[in-house]
């Protein structure tokens, strides 16, 4: 099995088109089993499409490029949480191409205010693979410190609505960095989860965020700030960061964590 996450900042990147294709080309060539998306962005005032889906959502797009290179069969769940720079509906994503058992979405947040920028929603999707039931969200929750909505809330949401007796993965942009001890990426491990960087047989430094971005505006040193975690413990051939320019090309402020599994 092979996994992708990624905050793709999208629509706020420049060349933005060019940076789509890099990864429409990578998908298409990694032919990844899951790819979960963060600021997955579609204008307010665009065409509806389908449900909630908009004519400029960016996964909707992605799926077009993927398409002009022959990739037909990956599905498309997204829902969004807020609104972000005044003019997008701000969401996460998750493409699989294996049958989709079931779809999901539910705030994590305190706030389900669509106009507050820190409501936050997980989305989730439960595929067959090999006869095996798995289950897979796209996170991107919000900092530990934050004294209107804190990590630690959002996180014991997340877990209750998340089966115990699934497996299941936690993907995306958690913003809590690994090295800080007794904050969240320490509470998130003390709740039974694997870091599947950790349980790589080959991986690299993990890094994501390289310098200041927005909601890291005083950082000063380079950051693992986006994960996969499982809920069981697997056997992980390898976990790498990819557009950071060493493993393709930069195409968000974030960079994505690839992972393969046996």
């Amino acid at each position: 099995m092979r996994l992708l996450s990624l905050n793709c900042h999208s629509w706020i990147e420049e060349n933005q088109m060019e940076k789509m294709k890099i990864l429409a080309e990578t998908i298409q060539e990694k032919s990844y089993d899951v790819v979960a998306l963060q600021e997955v962005n579609q204008s307010i005032n665009a065409e509806t499409i389908d449900g909630l889906i908009k004519k400029d959502n960016f996964a909707l797009v992605l799926l077009e490029e993927l398409k002009k290179l022959g990739v037909t069969d990956y599905q498309l769940a997204w829902d969004f949480s807020h609104i972000s720079y005044g003019e997008y509906e701000e969401g996460v994503a998750l493409l699989t191409k294996h049958p989709i058992e079931a779809k999901r979405s539910f705030f994590v947040s305190q706030s389900e205010d669509i106009a507050n920028w820190k409501t936050r929603k997980v989305g989730g999707i439960t595929i067959r693979y090999h006869k095996e039931m798995i289950s897979f969200y796209s996170c991107h929750l919000g900092w530990w410190e934050d004294a209107e909505e804190p990590f630690k809330d959002q996180f014991d949401r997340l877990c209750r609505f998340v089966s115990k007796d699934e497996k299941f993965f936690l993907m995306g942009d958690f913003n809590n960095a690994a090295h800080l001890r007794s904050e969240g990426y320490d509470y998130i491990l003390s709740k039974g989860l694997y870091d599947t960087h950790l349980l790589a047989k080959v991986k690299d430094d993990g890094i994501t965020v390289a310098g200041q971005i927005a909601g890291w505006d005083e950082n000063k040193q380079d950051l693992r700030i986006d994960y996969i975690f499982s809920s069981v413990p697997l056997e992980v051939q390898e976990s790498s960061v990819i557009f950071n320019e060493k493993n393709k090309p930069v195409i968000s402020d974030h960079f994505g964590v690839e992972l393969t599994i046996k």
